[in-house]
């Protein structure tokens, strides 16, 4: 499950950044640089670049499996 949601972090961040560059013309027609991050913040399909990294982070969520026997172990 943690690797198909990794994956899918993956290629939604991938997605998002090929988009950015992509709409990176609009600054060669006049744009200024504000109206391009807010164009990109309106965008669908670079707005998945939150969600992909949203899910990478989940993905790579560890949980300590007693965790109380970890802390406490000492060595005599």
């Amino acid at each position: 499950m943690k690797l198909i949601l990794l994956l899918i972090g993956i290629f939604f961040c991938s997605i998002s950044i090929f988009f950015s560059i992509i709409y990176l013309n609009l600054l060669t027609i006049g744009y200024s640089f504000f109206e391009y991050v807010k164009f990109i913040n309106t965008r669908l399909e670079c707005l998945l670049f939150y969600v992909g990294v949203l899910f990478i982070l989940i993905s790579l969520e560890r949980k300590i499996k007693n965790e109380f026997l970890l802390r406490n172990k000492t060595k005599f």
